[in-house]
């Protein structure tokens, strides 16, 4: 309650500041006067506020409607009382100038009102994290031998009502599905899986694309409780490539672009924004979701599956994968906005987290492994050649910096120095020698790396780099940065130095 009070006094405050500053610049009338009514006025709103019951319910607790309909009575009580009290008072008062104070500090407080409520919905996710199953060593059950011809002919029918004959014809051959251990599910809701019984079925295919499913990582993590161990899960989805492909080639050229700006903000950043995620999905209903490959491998990895192939057909990908073990500790909500917080090793070997502007899709930082093997191995910038994990606009970030702009907030809480050796995720800490990793954490890291300067192609060349910066640092560590500094901003001005 006092809380809420405090809250009233403030837009009091606010309000009658507002009010007194315009009346000045109106008509420069003697406003000093009204000081006192607008307090005695303020007295007036808090005793009535008491009366209506506006604060006898904490905000948690409250309806929105509640809360407006106590400050339209709070506020209509205090109109009546100045409409009869303000007549009889000595002092000649503007009748005009308290209805029209009343009036704004019932706007300002519903409004007020509305914020803090559409905070609580943003953030007050319903769903319950999910708890996940232990076992350990589960086989399937069914026996291995194929199905009658009756069976097989229900199969075809299902899967033709949602996919061409070429597609089912590949299923037939990659997912086995004239076999008895293999289980076709047609149903959006998630919670139909669970009418599956344990370990019953060593493939289970999806066929409802993953773009119209809400609830991506529940329906997997309940697929991976109902699959033996090294069981297989196949999906689809509708690629975002193909989405913006399609886009760009339905309108004329410049308009197309204007479209496709359009779209993306409502389909790609909305549904990233904290304030704005459960909106949206609450009035989309989760349907036409905008997937890219990273998201939906991600996601996979995430729930304990490992991807073993990749197979397009047309519009639509399908995707093989292999139960491999738990899903990770499931949050109760992943949202990827626009800014992130990473995990860096630092001096002393403590982990700190750095912020950055995301250039990546979402759950990329779960295929990395997935994504270096298929690309040959990792290159000395800790990315591997040609990563589609990387948004097209990450590029363009990433080639100018604009990406690492929000590790500044790190510089001014002392994080890092302007020069010094790069922050490394822990993976990559751990793949540096055991000698460059102690000279590495005997000082910060810094925003500008000496990789800048030597332009180290091969792992070798970076650690000699760094070993290179760091014993001249040892030795003269301002005049060393003073040194670097100025051979990056060269670099940057004359060789175009550019970010990985």
């Amino acid at each position: 309650m006092g809380k809420r009070i405090v809250n009233d006094i403030v837009i009091w405050l606010l309000c009658g500041t507002l009010y007194t500053l315009f009346r000045v610049v109106a008509d420069k009338e003697d406003v000093l006067s009204y000081v006192l009514l607008f307090a005695a006025m303020a007295v007036v709103w808090v005793l009535l506020g008491l009366v209506f019951r506006k604060y006898s319910r904490s905000f948690r607790e409250a309806w929105y409607w509640q809360e407006l309909l106590s400050l339209v009575l709070t506020g209509g009580g205090l109109m009546v009382l100045l409409h009869f009290v303000l007549p009889l008072l000595p002092w000649m008062f503007s009748m005009t100038v308290a209805m029209w104070m009343v009036g704004l500090v019932i706007m300002v407080s519903a409004v007020f009102q509305l914020g803090t409520h559409y905070w609580k919905f943003a953030l007050n996710m319903t769903v319950p994290v999910m708890e996940i199953e232990q076992r350990e060593n589960a086989v399937v059950v069914r026996p291995d031998e194929p199905r009658n011809e009756k069976s097989q002919r229900t199969i075809h029918e299902t899967v033709l009502s949602l996919t061409a004959e070429d597609e089912y014809q590949m299923l037939v051959k990659e997912a086995n599905l004239n076999n008895k251990r293999t289980k076709v599910v047609a149903n959006r809701d998630r919670y139909s899986f669970l009418e599956i019984p344990d370990y019953q079925y060593d493939t289970l295919v999806d066929l409802i694309l993953l773009n119209q499913i809400k609830g991506i990582n529940r329906r997997f993590c309940i697929i991976n409780q109902k699959l033996p161990d090294n069981g297989r899960y196949v999906c689809c989805y509708r690629p975002q490539e193909y989405i913006k492909q399609k886009m760009l080639r339905s309108y004329p050229k410049g308009v197309n672009y204007v479209v496709y700006f359009c779209w993306f903000i409502w389909k790609r950043l909305l549904p990233r924004l904290l304030l704005v995620s459960r909106l949206y999905y609450d009035v989309t209903k989760g349907k036409k979701r905008v997937l890219s490959k990273t998201e939906v491998l991600g996601r996979l990895y995430y729930c304990g599956f490992e991807v073993e192939k990749i197979v397009p057909s047309e519009h639509i990908e399908y995707v093989f994968a292999r139960r491999h073990s738990q899903p990770y500790d499931q949050e109760q909500i992943k949202v990827y906005g626009p800014l992130i917080k990473l995990p860096r090793v630092c001096k002393d070997e403590k982990i700190v987290y750095f912020y950055k502007f995301r250039t990546m899709h979402p759950y990329s930082e779960y295929i990395q492994k997935y994504v270096f093997d298929s690309r040959g191995g990792m290159n000395i910038a800790d990315k591997s050649d040609d990563d589609w994990r990387i948004t097209t606009w990450g590029r363009w970030m990433r080639r100018y910096w604009l990406d690492e702009l929000p590790m500044l907030i790190n510089w001014l809480k002392g994080d890092v120095k302007l020069v010094g050796i790069r922050p490394l995720s822990r993976t990559m800490f751990n793949t540096y020698p055991r000698d460059l990793q102690m000279k590495r954490t005997r000082t910060k890291p810094g925003l500008i790396p000496p990789f800048y300067i030597d332009h180290p192609q091969t792992f070798d060349e970076l650690y000699a780099s760094e070993n290179k910066y760091l014993d001249e640092y040892f030795r003269h560590p301002f005049l060393t940065d003073v040194k670097y500094f100025f051979l990056t901003v060269y670099s940057i001005l004359f060789k175009r130095m550019h970010s990985a």
